[in-house]
């Protein structure tokens, strides 16, 4: 048998997914990262347009122009970012985003910084590209926000980057403009790279995304359609960073993807352009839930932060076994831990499930295992 290569042995395969091998399909699954909902029709119709069109040949590496030219509108009007097609890379999910980003700037010896707990994509992407992440807390008492002075402290003569995730995966958690500027200012000083995936901007409850673009020239912003528009199976988002960096990911990107799928951009082109009422209906019940799900979880006694945005929360469960209790019952979640080393004693929940099925699945954690 030939060795896998040595920067795999770090590695592990992801445990949101064995979650759902410990159980049968007929569980309620508030494990995965996913909208419940459809693509939107009018999306929809533009894909079904392309395929008649036989639009399926090769676009330009970094996607079709009028793509990226709305991406630009949608990046000037919503973010406050100013940037130009040619600093826009149309990429195979925001997950070959944050590969690029890794590939192109990380090396052995460099830190990156990471939240502690965040999503375990981060902390492999940094491994693979023989980089060392370095976990900043970001504890229950602050509503798992990262604040900068916690940043700062962990800044050295070997800090590379920083990976901000806001509203945050798997907490739930959004940051406060403060510290997304003084995270900014913070990398002008000291002359590090943001990586900012914005991948749940639009599902946020009563705040505001701010993404450190606005403040900070070394930022490199990822974002995409799956979450807004439920088009996670399509693969598709887009990045934007200054031209020097741009010319670097476009050289991962074109010898590892070539151009992004033509019919999905096509969809991508229609989302932006089209109606927006899905997405607002969608969030709204993604709310619904949300308020749901933490009222119940905390008249169980289970101390639950009331998220304010992406759809999980991150709920304080002390029994080490609730997980697999769950599963067994018929409701799989994810243990926090999975998320780094202050995930411990939280299980994370996601709400990306009717409402229905939500009273269901928190009737058998009532029922079965806070009262069984």
């Amino acid at each position: 048998m030939i060795n896998p290569a040595s920067r795999l042995n770090s590695i592990e395969l992801s445990l949101i997914r064995k979650m759902f091998e410990v159980t049968n399909p007929d569980a309620i699954n508030l494990g995965i990262g996913e909208p419940d909902f459809n693509v939107p029709e009018n999306i929809k119709n533009a894909m079904k347009k392309a395929i008649d069109e036989n639009d399926t040949h090769y676009t330009p590496n970094k996607g079709y122009i009028e793509l990226r030219e709305e991406i630009v509108k949608k990046f000037k009007k919503e973010n406050g970012i100013n940037t130009n097609p040619e600093n826009v890379i149309v990429t195979v999910g925001a997950s070959e985003g944050l590969y690029m980003c890794a590939q192109a700037f990380i090396e052995k010896g460099d830190e990156v910084l990471i939240s502690n707990p965040s999503f375990l994509s981060y902390e492999a992407c940094v491994n693979l590209a023989n980089g060392t992440a370095v976990p900043v807390d970001c504890t229950m008492e602050n509503e798992f926000k990262l604040k900068a002075d916690d940043v700062q402290e962990k800044i050295t003569g070997k800090t590379k980057a920083i990976i901000l995730n806001s509203p945050s995966n798997p907490t739930g958690a959004v940051m406060d403009k403060e510290d997304i500027k003084a995270i900014a200012d913070l990398s002008m000083d000291k002359d590090f790279m943001i990586i900012s995936d914005e991948i749940y901007e639009k599902i946020i409850y009563g705040k505001k995304n701010y993404s450190p673009a606005k403040y900070s020239d070394n930022t490199i912003t990822l974002n995409g359609f799956s979450k807004t528009y439920a088009m996670t199976g399509l693969r598709i988002g887009y990045l934007t960073a200054n031209e020097n960096y741009t010319e670097e990911l476009l050289k991962i990107h074109q010898y590892n993807i070539a151009c992004a799928n033509t019919i999905t951009q096509r969809g991508a082109y229609e989302a932006l352009t089209g109606p927006q009422d899905e997405v607002e209906r969608m969030v709204g019940e993604f709310k619904r839930r949300r308020d749901l799900t933490v009222t119940r979880l905390n008249e169980m006694g289970y101390e639950t932060v009331n998220a304010e945005g992406a759809f999980y929360v991150f709920p304080k469960i002390e029994d080490e076994d609730f997980v697999m209790k769950a599963a067994k019952e018929g409701v799989i979640t994810v243990p926090g831990i999975a998320f780094g080393s202050n995930g411990e004693n939280h299980v994370r929940i996601s709400y990306a499930n009717s409402y229905e099925n939500i009273e269901k699945a928190m009737d058998i954690l009532e029922e079965r295992i806070v009262n069984g």
